[in-house]
């Protein structure tokens, strides 16, 4: 077994700081997540990069990320050193991207701070791409511990920086900042009230845009929407940081009046719902990923509204990861097939409500 392979294994012993569901208004906000995308200057970009160029980057960071203090507790991996499965396990936990896990592998690597709070994703799209991973609508701490580690790193990297535009990336979008600010929500009572759309379109008219529980290219399963900036240049930091904040706290604001009046007008409906797909989780012995999100997210709705008394959110939280395919396969030790997986996940699902709940 690799030491890469040991070091990742290391991670399921561990609930990623996020999933604790104890950060502000945690009840619809599961996470909240700083970007920062950076390249070093004298690099071509990595699109346009050599072997040579790539190697040099990646050493240039790690030498770095090794005199930063926020990192002092950290672990490197070499994705060119893990199985598919492995890197599809890093994705599901949200320490690198599905383009970084799929894309050309060579001298391609990910830093993963303590309690999966920071990650540094090496020769992404960009040369660094930094990452801040926090519990509840908690944008702006987040935005601070960015700026404190994006200040440890410069103090041994030469960022690529125009007096002009700001930081160079590779995609027009994050010039100016280099910042994609992020709020992971869950609103499955707006769109039971059909005002999802409504909601939607006017974050989009805000500069805003709206994504699936593993951003880009993903749709909003189990009723969870990742919304973000779309531009950064041409705007401090701090604007989009408090744009960001500002109106998705407008829309968990939404999201609560919408559960109260669903409570209000349609408790027993609402309870009936819930209860049912607690009671198919608890006891199905074959079930799909994208059916299990969406119970999960009722469930997790009777949690927070008080319909589920026995569990916690925290345990809702982590059940949402460890069911994902790379998970079940880590956790089993083989490859499974599909049908094996859903079988796995049931027994999870079962196994976990049921010791939750006793």
């Amino acid at each position: 077994m690799s030491h890469a392979t040991v070091e990742l294994n290391s991670l399921l012993q561990q609930t990623g700081e996020w999933l604790r569901g104890t950060g502000p208004q945690g009840a619809i906000c599961l996470s909240s997540r700083i970007r920062l995308a950076r390249n070093l200057t004298g690099h071509r970009f990595p699109h346009r990069a050599t072997k040579r160029d790539l190697v040099q980057v990646r050493q240039l960071v790690e030498g770095a990320a090794a005199q930063a203090p926020y990192l002092a507790q950290a672990i490197t991996l070499r994705l060119e050193e893990l199985a598919g499965v492995d890197r599809q396990l890093l994705v599901e936990r949200h320490l690198i991207s599905r383009e970084h896990a799929d894309g050309e592998l060579a001298e391609r690597a990910v830093i993963i701070g303590e309690h999966e709070i920071l990650a540094l994703m090496i020769n992404e799209e960009d040369h660094l791409r930094l990452q801040v991973l926090q519990s509840g609508l908690n944008v702006r701490e987040a935005f601070h511990v960015a700026e404190a580690l994006d200040r440890q790193l410069e103090a041994h990297l030469a960022y690529a920086f125009s007096p002009q535009w700001g930081y160079l990336t590779c995609c027009p979008t994050n010039v100016g900042a280099g910042l994609r600010v992020s709020a992971m929500l869950h609103l499955p009572c707006l769109v039971m009230t059909k005002q999802i759309s409504r909601v939607l379109h006017a974050i989009s008219k805000m500069g805003l845009t709206a994504r699936g529980l593993y951003g880009e290219g993903t749709d909003a399963t189990g009723n969870f929407f990742q919304i973000s900036n779309q531009l950064s240049l041409g705007r401090t930091e701090s604007e989009v940081v408090d744009a960001l904040e500002q109106i998705a706290g407008q829309v968990v604001e939404q999201e609560e009046a919408a559960r109260a009046a669903i409570l209000r007008e349609s408790r027993e409906a609402l309870q009936d719902r819930i209860w049912r797909a607690y009671g198919t989780l608890k006891s199905a012995h074959i079930i799909s990923s994208t059916e299990t999100t969406d119970l999960l997210s009722l469930v997790r709705l009777g949690v927070d509204v008080g319909i589920i008394p026995t569990i916690d959110r925290a345990t809702v939280n982590t059940l949402l990861i460890t069911t994902q395919p790379a998970h079940l396969q880590k956790l089993a030790g083989r490859v499974l097939a599909p049908q094996e997986r859903d079988v796995r996940r049931a027994q999870l699902l079962r196994d976990s409500l049921s010791s939750a709940s006793s």
